[in-house]
């Protein structure tokens, strides 16, 4: 199996739930803590190109709500993936990246499953 890339924060719940789940299942990760180390914004357009805005942005977060008015008006995936790239705390996570390419964001054993079995 291939090596797979947890982005999230590290004491982000539902990250270390993943992390835990991925280690349970012996799945090899290397996980990338956003905020300490930033994630490249071509990553994140390929995130954006692969589940949306809608997925990726977590307009729950605090960040969203401390934003003002014209930064929240995100038009187009290079906007979204400026603002993405600027407040990583925006990005809902954890993002799971297989090597494939493939992404799933937020955390679910049973896609996590889906995804890695077709990864193989």
């Amino acid at each position: 199996m291939s090596t797979v890339t947890l982005y999230g924060l590290k004491n982000c719940d539902t990250c270390t739930k993943a992390r835990r789940w991925l280690a349970t299942q012996g799945i090899d990760h290397r996980f990338v803590d956003l905020r300490a180390e930033g994630v490249e914004r071509e990553r994140i357009r390929r995130w954006l190109d692969e589940v949306g805005p809608e997925t990726l942005i977590n307009r729950r977060s605090r960040t969203w709500r401390e934003l003002d008015e014209s930064e929240r008006t995100v038009t187009g995936d290079g906007a979204a993936a400026d603002l993405l790239q600027q407040y990583p705390t925006l990005i809902k996570r954890p993002v799971l990246e297989l090597d494939t390419g493939g992404v799933v964001v937020g955390f679910s054993g049973p896609r996590y499953e889906t995804a890695l079995a077709g990864a193989d």
